[in-house]
């Protein structure tokens, strides 16, 4: 039986999976550069549209066949052009050079340009290798489209495969030169590392002499501890063993020729170390049961040990179940708390509102009634006969007083209503609308104001009067109500006289604003945290920590913009915010 090579076998398994690998990579390359190279042709085509669909629109407008024949040499001189069909208005062939293809097998894609009001083609030949881009010829006049014609540009696979001619050389001879490579080095490694030990160690075992082992041990050269210096040691150490054994025979023959004459003594003697044989293997046998005994007992625990981990793994399980839900429910509370966050803000400026509502309100009621009793007054002095020019001058001025005392209060419960009203129901509502940004910061400062006026911190807005900007506007209004708040209750705490700049910036789409004030402000370490949840540093005074991380929120998500702060102690705290105009 013919012996297999080891080292060719495993070479050639490693060598055809490369080989493979190597074709497919090598296919997948040439590929992608056909189909890189036609779209670049495509490119071009759209390219050539551009540049000659101007001139030959007016060609075929103005009936200059000539001209429009002219310009479709030209094209077709181009080496990526293979064939032009130009056509008019009626689909009527006006000049038809190069390659053309049959109607039957051409393939049209309709591609739409909306901003244009024109309908281009992509074209495709099946069978024949063809492809190539078509658009119509559209005229304008007095600000009104005509379609007078189209144009089609052939090109066809004989272009691409002469532009990746080389490359294709290139990736088949980098991959035959790599391969080449390869194989003479997996050739000569296992040659040098498998081949040629495995020869010499089956030379050396061939010439082993029964007579004197200690001479046929193998001598290899080999320096590596590997398989094949762990099979020379065996080797020898077996060469070891049979002449320990080939010693020990001879000795024994001695003995046995020795024995013969002592064979009675030697029969007893066997006899009894039959004996002791027989009880020592009785020992054994039981020692055997005992191990048996002790294994069984082992399974046994081993089984309990597996059952007591599978109970484990489903209580890990069901442990891990329970806390998804958890982080569910606990994700969820978070929504309703940020939710009740915001409405607690909005109850905070109703009562506030509420409260400066009743001061003209009761002002305006106060006036009323003394109008009232000037009335009745009046009435009383004209019943009595009483009335006179200066009694009607009085109850003019006073009346006038009064009234103007009315109104005055009224006008400035209204406007605390409407400002309240549009900045509460912007909060509560996400919907996109135009606003006036400079105008709606004022609306929401004003419906602040029951807040500030017990105060004598000032707020200076720098925006531009023509700042229309369409976004949502309750997460503008959200946002500027939590950093004021914020401002007032952290960074002006202990503070009499603190000051906030509000400056915007528009630049194109993109909306700029820095809101500072000169509070306390934060240290590094609480900068880090600042728009955590549940971070605050007035916990014991009812804070939530969630006013500036609803700002993020609400700056991130529904603006889907960036905010920042940085903050020096007792220099104030810095917010800088941008968002882009959703016009």
């Amino acid at each position: 039986m013919k012996a297999t090579s080891l080292s060719r076998k495993l070479l050639t398994r490693v060598l055809s999976f490369y080989f493979v690998l190597t074709f497919i990579v090598t296919c997948v390359q040439i590929g992608a550069e056909y189909i890189n190279t036609k779209n670049h042709i495509a490119n071009e085509l759209l390219t050539l549209e551009k540049t000659f669909s101007g001139s030959l629109t007016r060609a075929v407008w103005e009936l200059n066949t000539q001209q429009a024949v002219t310009i479709a040499e030209g094209l077709v001189a181009i080496p990526m052009i293979k064939g032009i069909t130009i056509t008019d208005e009626n689909n009527q062939l006006i000049a038809q050079l190069g390659i053309s293809a049959d109607k039957e097998t051409l393939f049209l894609e309709s591609i739409d340009d909306e901003d244009n009001n024109r309908k281009y083609f992509n074209v495709t030949s099946h069978g024949s290798g063809l492809f190539g881009h078509g658009f119509p010829l559209i005229f304008e006049f007095s600000g009104r489209t005509t379609r007078v014609g189209s144009v089609t540009l052939l090109s066809s696979n004989e272009v691409i495969f002469n532009r990746i001619q080389v490359g294709i050389y290139f990736l088949i001879g980098n991959a035959m030169v790599k391969t080449a490579a390869l194989v003479l080095l997996f050739s000569l490694a296992f040659s040098s590392l498998l081949t040629n030990p495995l020869n010499e160690l089956t030379e050396q075992i061939n010439q082993f002499d029964i007579d004197d082992p200690e001479a046929s041990k193998l001598h290899v050269i080999n320096y590596e501890n590997n398989e094949l210096n762990i099979l020379q040691n065996a080797y020898n150490n077996l060469i070891d063993e049979l002449v320990a054994y080939k010693e020990k025979l001879a000795l024994a023959q001695t003995k046995v020729i020795t024995a013969n004459s002592k064979l009675d003594e030697q029969n007893l003697m066997l006899e009894q170390e039959v004996a002791r044989k027989t009880s020592s293997l009785s020992t054994t046998m039981l020692k055997m049961e005992m191990q048996q005994r002790e294994l069984l007992d082992q399974q046994a625990k081993l089984q309990a040990e597996n059952s007591r981990r599978s109970m484990t793994e489903k209580t890990l399980l069901e442990t891990n179940h329970e806390l998804k839900s958890s982080i569910i429910a606990l994700k969820k509370a978070q929504e309703r708390l940020l939710d009740a966050e915001k409405m607690a803000v909005l109850g905070s400026m109703s009562a506030e509102v509420t409260h400066e509502i009743n001061t003209p309100i009761g002002v305006s009621i106060t006036s009323t009634s003394y109008l009232a009793d000037l009335l009745t007054k009046l009435k009383l002095d004209i019943e009595q006969n009483k009335l006179s020019k200066r009694v009607l001058n009085d109850f003019t001025e006073h009346s006038e007083q009064g009234l103007n005392l009315v109104l005055n209060n009224l006008e400035r419960a209204s406007e605390l209503v409407s400002s309240y009203k549009q900045v509460a129901a912007d909060q509560i509502s996400e919907k996109i609308r135009q606003i006036n940004l400079a105008k709606y910061i004022d609306e929401i400062i004003h419906s602040l104001q029951p807040k500030l006026k017990k105060t004598n911190h000032s707020i200076k807005v720098d925006c531009p009067d023509d700042a229309e900007i369409y976004c949502h506007a309750g997460a503008i209004s959200q946002i500027f109500t939590n950093l004021i708040i914020n401002s007032v209750i952290h960074g002006f705490k202990d503070i009499n006289h603190g000051e906030i700049t509000i400056l915007v910036k528009i630049n194109g789409q993109h909306v700029h604003v820095i809101y500072q004030d000169n509070g306390h402000g934060v240290s590094d370490e609480q900068l880090i945290h600042l728009f955590d949840p549940f971070y605050t540093t007035a916990g014991n005074r009812g804070g939530t920590g969630l006013g500036t991380h609803i700002v993020h929120n609400l700056v991130n998500d529904t603006l889907n913009g960036s905010v920042s702060a940085s903050s020096t102690l007792e220099k104030g705290l810095i917010y800088d915010i941008k968002f882009d105009n959703l016009r």
